[in-house]
């Protein structure tokens, strides 16, 4: 979920409940805060707590809310860690420590020492295009043995090595890249951490939903469907904040500006992604 801000730049606690509402009722039957699309390193940990609180208070308690504490610091993630958990998180998004660009053993304590920081289940987050450091497959299967590592959003682009940890553990797998859900579910993955359904979140569900019933050649129609308002939203080379913000302003919806260093999307851009929208939505009108 994007994190919507207000028009002065500040969290708007009220934009964030709308959005998280309509999502829910369109379908997402949970939702991940303070992740890559929200923004998650320009806003403060004051403002992480804030919103998870905001989001549980509108949808309820029945709604499962992973909370994204994923920082380049061991010590601070486990502090926004215990802060989730006492705001409201059921569960927790944790990145690769980036930069420092540690050695593998030293980001397989990293994961350790934030899985015992808490009693949340933990999601790992491999995205080695934005961290520059790999959870490799190896390391996946070590951490499967800590008790509460149970799942992998993943973005790794590296479908034989997930498919090494899927065979030797029992990790939930959640394809972290809109084109890749349905090979993800094809080989075992349990559903998917998705930046379009910010915005067609029924068009998403549907994708999931066609596969779940055995209908996989409607899956693929609907996920070839939605292939051009996913291809400017996650790879028009803005990042997906960006173009998520575009469209969801646009449309009236909860949003606000990106945070500095993102810039807003440009009327070009915003355009493109309206009249894709449009064409996806149309046959559904």
């Amino acid at each position: 979920m994007v994190t919507p801000f207000t028009a002065s730049g500040a969290l708007d606690r009220d934009g964030a409940a709308s959005l998280a509402v309509r999502l829910v009722e369109g379908g997402c039957d949970g939702l991940v805060l303070s992740g890559t699309t929200g923004e998650s390193p320009t806003t403060t940990d004051a403002e992480k707590s804030a919103l998870i609180a905001a989001v549980r208070s509108a949808v309820g308690d029945g709604v499962p809310l992973v909370a994204g504490v994923g920082t380049a610091d061991t010590v601070r993630t486990v502090e926004l860690t215990k802060a989730a958990e006492k705001s409201g998180a059921d569960g927790i998004l944790v990145v690769a420590p980036y930069y420092s660009l540690p050695p593998r053993e030293a980001v397989e304590a990293h994961f350790r020492d934030v899985a015992d920081a808490s009693g949340l289940p933990v999601m790992l987050y491999d995205i080695p295009g934005r961290t520059g450091v790999r959870v490799t497959p190896d390391t996946m299967v070590r951490l499967a043995e800590h008790p509460r590592i149970v799942a992998v959003k993943d973005c790794s682009y590296d479908a034989l090595g997930t498919q090494r940890v899927r065979a030797r553990t029992d990790l939930a797998f959640y394809a972290g890249s809109e084109e890749h859900v349905l090979p993800t579910l094809a080989t075992g993955g349990t559903g998917y951490v998705s930046t379009a359904a910010n915005v067609v979140p029924r068009h998403v569900r549907a994708i999931l939903d066609a596969y779940a019933r055995g209908d996989t050649a409607e899956a693929a129609r609907r996920q070839l469907g939605l292939s051009e308002l996913v291809e400017l939203v996650t790879a028009s080379g803005l990042p997906g904040a960006v173009t998520a913000k575009a469209l969801l302003g646009d449309l009236g919806l909860p949003a606000g500006r990106v945070r500095p260093p993102l810039r807003s999307a440009d009327a070009k851009t915003a355009a493109a992604l309206r009249e894709a929208y449009e064409r996806l939505v149309a046959p559904q009108a």
